[in-house]
Order: structure tokens, then C-alpha cells, then sequence
């Protein structure tokens, strides 16, 4: 279980408060998939996702990626007790859709870099620090069903 400061608490918080789930969520998929696209085949029920602009155009994919940051609000909410929130999540993303857990980093990394396209400046060293700390947690918490 991670320990959180204060300070890191207060980091997290105010990073999040910036964030739009509406907004970010219709670019997180986009994003990943764009930059990633070998783990379109995770995806064969969202029909066309084989251009960018089929991409970017997918309702399914904009809202998967509210459901994504959705689930790290409610983490963001309940830092010292989400690694059972991802329990079961995990056992889902494991055992029934069989997802390569080093994709829950390369979400991570989508999330921060969309987040750092928003934020500019203020994502300083520190704040970004936390904040990939924060991620980091997130990404063990979904993978804890591997091990």
C-alpha cells in the first residue's frame, strides 16, 4: 500500500480538480490508440477504429474513456483504500478480456501527457512527480490480479 503525504494529497486534489471528464475522456482512447495501435485488438466490438479520424469520431471510445477517469475520480476520492476498488476490475481485465498489463502504463502515460497538454506550467517537476506516483498506484492496483 502506497503512503501518501499531506503535501502529496493536496498535489493530487489540485491536479484532478483541473480535470474535464468529459473533455479528457473523449481524447484518452484517441490518444492511446493513435499513439499505440497495436492494442486495437481489444477492441473489436467498437466497429471502425482503424483510421485517426474513425478514431477520434467513435462514441464508444469517448465514452470509455469517461468510465477510465471516472474510476480514477473515484480514486482521487479514496486514495487510502482504492487497491480493493481495482479488485475486482483487475480479476475482469485478467481473466475475461485479457489485457496485456503493461497497457495499464501506457494509459497512465496517455492520461499524464493529456493532463500536461492542460495544465502547461503548472505541471512543474513536483506536481508531475506526485501526480506519476499517483498513476503508478493506480496501474499496480490494476495489475494486482497478475501476480
Amino acid at each position: 500500500m502506497v503512503k501518501w503525504t499531506e503535501e502529496e494529497r493536496r498535489i493530487i486534489r489540485g491536479v484532478w480538480e483541473k480535470v474535464d471528464i468529459d473533455e479528457i475522456g473523449e481524447q484518452l482512447w484517441a490518444r492511446a490508440l493513435i499513439v499505440y495501435p497495436w492494442i486495437e485488438r481489444y477492441f473489436g466490438g467498437f466497429g471502425d477504429i482503424f483510421t485517426t479520424t474513425a478514431i477520434l469520431n467513435n462514441p464508444k471510445l469517448s465514452a470509455l474513456g469517461k468510465v477510465v477517469l471516472t474510476a480514477v475520480d473515484n480514486t482521487v476520492k479514496n486514495m487510502d483504500n482504492f487497491k480493493e476498488m481495482y479488485d475486482s476490475l483487475s480479476r475482469l481485465h485478467y481473466e475475461k478480456i485479457k489485457v496485456d498489463p503493461d497497457n495499464f502504463r501506457l494509459l497512465a502515460e496517455c492520461i499524464t501527457i493529456i493532463i500536461a497538454c492542460k495544465l502547461k506550467a503548472e505541471l512543474n517537476p513536483q506536481v508531475q512527480a506526485t501526480w506519476q506516483k499517483f498513476l503508478s498506484a493506480v496501474v499496480e492496483a490494476m495489475s494486482s490480479q497478475y501476480k
